[in-house]
């Protein structure tokens, strides 16, 4: 028999938050971003739910050719660009727009001769000062960019670096540059990330990036996606392999960091960081077992994780555990380890099954159609 430790994936909890994201954004396309397996979520469950999207966009040459293989035929942007000049002929067969960050991308490409496809993305440092071309030498390249032989279209994008804070003041700094660097050049314009086309409307050019929403996850301190409107695309079980009694005094896994304070009834589920579970995690952190709301004791180790049972006297070897997701918000847990949602979703390893269901109820799973 297969280990349960399964991670639920729900295609139309995408499709709704897809449809979320344009009610935030009514006015812009929508650029939804599934790089990283989409998110941890995997790339061949997610696409179909992704068909209303205006275009995809993949960090590397190997997430976009993955795309390609699965028939998708939406416009696909490497958001990354190419560094390597055999990679130009690679993206022009799989049809592939390009960011263009620096200077040495422009150089590649009047060697190449030719644009791979019809439309470019200029990406200009307004303040992240990660990638991007300074604001004072935005337009001439993007004049350099246009003159390229088959380059039909140039449009601008930049990053914001605390969109999550609406009122940092390098947001209003980043946007006032963007203008001012992209004012009287044409082209479509991209600013607003997940955080920024919810927090700054102002930011909500021509199209938005939608990353971390399409997967019902909040890029917002203190505001879990449900707040949002969204649904969780990714609920992540596992089930009690074994139920002890600890008596008081008596210490609970490695370290013994937690101790019994009373007797107690604990579960032993199967799941841990060999799965992607953080070891992280603290004492005390939540889960559901069977839909009631339980708390973890113990530090987590490769493949187990220890439950105290208490809300949940009746339970047995075998029910379901849920670690996050529909009933469960990620952004919890996530804040529970110390690190951030998109972290948890991204590191799930290879031995956890994944499956493209629906939910019915909190504690019973039903397969899509």
């Amino acid at each position: 028999m297969a280990r349960n430790t399964i991670a639920h994936i729900d295609p139309a909890a995408i499709a709704h938050n897809l449809n979320r994201v344009r009610a935030f954004a009514p006015d812009s396309r929508v650029m939804a971003v599934v790089k990283a397996d989409a998110y941890g979520h995997r790339i061949d469950l997610c696409l179909p739910a992704l068909e209303q999207a205006d275009m995809l966009a993949v960090a590397t040459i190997e997430e976009a050719r993955a795309i390609r293989r699965l028939g998708n035929g939406l416009p696909v942007l490497l958001l990354e660009g190419v560094n390597d000049f055999g990679d130009l002929a690679v993206a022009a067969d799989l049809g592939l727009e390009l960011t263009v960050h620096h200077l040495h991308q422009l150089e590649a490409l009047e060697r190449f001769g030719r644009s791979p496809a019809g439309r470019l993305w200029l990406k200009i440092d307004t303040g992240m000062h990660r990638l991007g071309v300074p604001v004072e030498a935005a337009a001439d390249m993007h004049r350099r960019l246009l003159a390229l032989p088959g380059a039909e279209q140039v449009n601008l994008m930049s990053h914001f670096a605390c969109a999550e804070e609406p009122s940092h003041p390098l947001n209003a700094l980043q946007l006032e540059r963007f203008r001012r660097a992209t004012d009287g050049l044409e082209g479509e314009r991209c600013l607003a990330n997940s955080a920024g086309l919810i927090n700054l409307p102002e930011a909500r050019f021509d199209w938005v990036r939608a990353g971390l929403v399409l997967y019902g996850i909040s890029p917002l301190p203190g505001q879990p996606g449900p707040e949002l409107g969204l649904e969780p695309a990714m609920t992540l079980t596992a089930e009690l392999l074994a139920i002890n009694r600890v008596v008081a005094g008596e210490s609970i896994g490695y370290g013994a960091r937690f101790v019994a304070g009373h007797d107690m009834i604990v579960g032993v589920a199967g799941i841990g960081y060999g799965d992607g579970y953080p070891r992280s995690m603290a004492d005390g952190a939540p889960v559901l077992v069977g839909g009631r709301s339980c708390r973890m004791c113990g530090k987590v180790s490769m493949d187990m994780i220890t439950i105290d049972l208490a809300p949940c006297p009746q339970a047995r070897v075998g029910d379901q555990v849920v670690l996050w997701g529909r009933g469960l918000p990620i952004e919890t847990l996530a804040e529970a380890a110390g690190t951030i949602p998109y972290e948890l979703v991204c590191r799930i390893t290879r031995r956890v099954r994944f499956r493209s269901r629906g939910m019915v109820g909190s504690a019973g799973l039903r397969a899509v159609k």
